[in-house]
Formats: C-alpha cells, structure tokens, sequence
C-alpha cells in the first residue's frame, strides 16, 4: 500500500529522518496508494462517545478505535498489511530503525477522530510495551483530510523542549490527506497539537488520522530507561498575556481551558502515584506473609537491573554484528 515513489526514495528519506531537528522525523505526501486511502477515508468509523473516554475517564472530542479490523474490509486490507513483513521492513528502509515489530493489538493507536475544542498537550510516549517486553521506536501517522487551515489548530508540532517555552524550537506539519508524518520515540521525542477552533461553517469537520505504533526487541544502550507512562507538559500561558493587556472573553475562555487541563494533569498523576504506592504495599504485604505475587509490582531496583540486562544484550548484539561484519 506504500506507494513505490516513496519506497524507491528510501534512502534519501531515510537520510531526512536521520538529520531532521527537533528529532528525527520525516514528512512523506501521497503516502499510500490512493485508492486504498480513498477507501480509508470513505470508511472511516463514526464517532463514537464510549471510544472518546480521556485519561481521567471522561468523555471527550477525541475517539480512538483500535479495532480496524472490524471497521470493513479496506481496513482489513489495511490491518493486514501493516501487520507484515514487508511493511515493517519498509518502514526499516526509511527510518534506519532495523528489526521493527508490529503490535497486532494496535493498544493506542488505530483510527483518531478530534472534534472542535480538541487539543493533545505536548508529551512523550510510553517507552516500553510491558505486555512484551519491547521498546517503542517509532510513531507513524497518516492524516485523512482533505480540507484543513493551520489556523485552526491542529497541526502536529515536535518540540524540542516544551518545559523552556523561550528556548523551545518547533517544527509543524498540516495533517493533510495522505500525507504521513513518522518520528522516533524516546525521552526527548515531545510533540501534540493545539486546540483545535473550527469556524462556525465549518463545525461539521473533524481531525481524522491513522496511528500506528512500532517496536523492537532492543535499542541502543544509552536510550533505554526504566519503563514509564505517558508524560504530559501543559500548555504555557499565552503570548499575549502580559502586563498592561486587557483580557477579552476569548483570552478568559483560553486561559479556563489551560487551567483545567493543568488540574487535569496534576489529577492524573496523583492518582497514578497513589495507585503505585498501593501496588508497592501489596507488594510489601505479600513479601510479609510469605505470598509473593511477582505480577503485582516490579520494584525500581529490579527495573534497573533489567535495563542493565537490556544494555548489556544490546552491547554484546552490536559487538557480534561489527565482528561478523569485517
């Protein structure tokens, strides 16, 4: 379903993810066939509330549907391509990333609809698929829209440092039809979209898009952390917020909307930090009375020496492919 242009450029754009800042990422237009993208898009699911359920678990602008599968039989085709061998080696050829893995179970990703007053806060991913034991490498998006104006919010910005809203440097792209926006995932890879604000003619529209998450088994040595969620910065204040301006109801709209979802936040990880300290006092009781669960918390001590166990694979794999290749 790539197309062969983009395929048969493999090197070239391989060397424009490599070099590209923030991070590495590629930008690549008329991505898939146009056909099948056609049938992407005429198929695309309804928007469907119990799918839009945020992190805090409220219903919201935004519906994820992994199951593409059931969507119809474009998005079979689709589901089964992206689930082979040659996909995933493309996707090597373009990136440089070798021994991809596709995630059958599509956890996060699949088809993205975001309604009018959507917006994703600048973040880093997850960095470890715990279920596998596999390090998420690579994010590929593929837009669906044909009609679409930047001053609408809504591009994909990488950011280089989002917490230095002075120093920060970003590069964005407009989420136009068939065009597909690849980057790496790691500890510095922060990238979101503002919110979006669709004119009043235009409230009928919706940011539609295609996510799909790949992994490798190992990645390079100096990468490789303990496992993490998803971390989230929110939105700095405005720039037009200084001394002397007169706020108007959209700056109070504006700011309402930051505040909320900086409370948001701050919520989300307090209840992930209570839910840890609940799991590590299982643990602990479990230990006491002699019924140790194994499954029930994986302490920071132990995470550590699992990604030394990790580095030290990775080294030792690195060594064995130079030395059978000289």
């Amino acid at each position: 379903m790539i197309q062969s242009h983009v395929t048969d450029r493999a090197l070239e754009l391989q060397h424009q993810f490599q070099t590209a800042k923030p991070f590495k990422h590629v930008a690549i237009d008329n991505f898939l066939d146009a056909a099948a993208c056609e049938s992407l898009l005429a198929d695309f699911p309804a928007f469907d509330p119990e799918k839009a359920r945020n992190e805090l678990g409220q219903i919201g602008a935004k519906a994820v549907n992994e199951r593409l599968s059931g969507i119809s039989p474009a998005y079979r085709s689709f589901y089964e391509y992206i689930n082979s061998k040659p996909f995933l080696e493309h996707l090597s050829e373009l990136t440089g990333v070798p021994d991809l893995i596709a995630d059958a179970t599509l956890f996060g990703g699949g088809t993205h609809e975001n309604r009018d007053g959507q917006s994703l806060d600048v973040h880093i991913d997850f960095n470890i698929d715990e279920r596998r034991m596999l390090h998420r490498r690579l994010n590929l998006l593929i837009y669906l829209n044909k009609e679409w104006e930047s001053e609408w919010g809504g591009d994909i910005e990488l950011h280089s440092d989002p917490r230095n809203p002075i120093a920060n440097q970003v590069t964005s792209f407009k989420p136009m039809f068939n065009r597909a926006v690849i980057f790496e995932t790691n500890e510095y890879s922060w990238h979101g979209f503002k919110r979006i604000v669709l004119p009043p003619e235009k409230k009928h529209l919706s940011r539609r898009s295609l996510s799909i998450y790949l992994y490798t088994k190992d990645r390079p040595a100096e990468e490789i952390v303990a496992p993490h969620t998803t971390f989230y910065v929110a939105a700095p204040m405005p720039g037009n917020i200084k001394a002397g301006h007169t706020l108007s109801q959209e700056d109070v709209t504006q700011l309402t909307i930051l505040m909320a979802s900086r409370d948001g936040l701050l919520g989300m990880y307090q209840n992930l930090l209570i839910e840890k300290e609940q799991r590590l006092r299982n643990f602990m009781s479990a230990h006491q009375d002699g019924l140790i669960d194994h499954n029930v918390i994986l302490g920071s001590r132990s995470w550590r020496m699992l990604m030394a166990l990790h580095r030290i694979r990775y080294n030792l794999t690195q060594f064995f492919k130079r030395k059978g290749g000289h």
